[in-house]
């Protein structure tokens, strides 16, 4: 089965209480949908979970924008990292609270293995009938037929950060999963076949979500 999880927003405990619903198999697949970091108290504890879990599962991680921000805050170059000015005002103090930053000073270096997996974060992934990104696809992407020359077009601060066209009708021929933007009466948003929004604000204390697919089954810890 494939199951993908919401925002998780360094809400440990609740994560490990969700993956535990699970009741994985080996051949089973997670996508994470992004946002590991900021506002909750341990987003290091939940970045060292998904490592571990990750040498058990096969795990697909997508980028989120606190990711996003963190590198950039951090001085990592590239068009998937900005939005450092942005970091502390987004929770982010309690991501460099959980990594010692602040004992650290200029000495402050990523754990090698945390380096490892933030290199490796992806800003969408297609699995069978499923594409998986964080936020959404612009208006303009959404009216294509071929959903990878779709995802060519766009720009990672879409990916990231866009809320306007999260779960529109779209020609893409696939359902798109996604995080980013909490739902108001934390319940999963259906807008099916279209689109399905997972992130059911966890740290605003709401749940944390799992979706199986294909049999949509959902979970909540």
């Amino acid at each position: 089965m494939l199951y993908a999880v919401g925002d998780v927003h360094g809400m440990k405990a609740q994560l490990v209480e969700l993956i535990a619903q699970l009741e994985l198999k080996a051949e089973d697949r997670l996508v994470f949908i992004g946002d590991y970091l900021d506002r909750g108290p341990d987003p290091k504890g939940v970045v060292d979970y998904l490592i571990e879990l990750s040498g058990r599962h096969r795990c697909t991680f997508l980028m989120g924008n606190h990711e996003a921000m963190f590198l950039s805050f951090l001085g990592w170059d590239g068009p998937s990292y900005f939005g450092a000015e942005a970091f502390l005002h987004n929770g982010g103090d309690t991501t460099l609270q959980s990594y010692d930053y602040f004992d650290a000073g200029d000495a402050f270096e990523l754990p090698k293995e945390h380096e490892e997996f933030y290199r490796g974060l992806k800003l969408w992934h297609i699995d069978g009938e499923y594409l998986f990104v964080h936020a959404g696809l612009t208006r303009q992407s959404l009216q294509l037929s071929d959903v990878e020359y779709a995802l060519s077009r766009e720009k990672p601060r879409d990916l990231l950060w866009q809320r306007s066209t999260i779960d529109l009708p779209h020609s893409l021929g696939v359902t798109i999963v996604f995080g980013h933007t909490p739902m108001p009466d934390l319940s999963v948003r259906w807008n099916l076949p279209y689109s399905i929004g997972i992130d059911t604000g966890a740290v605003y204390g709401g749940t944390l979500t799992a979706l199986r697919l294909p049999d949509e089954s959902v979970f909540q810890a």
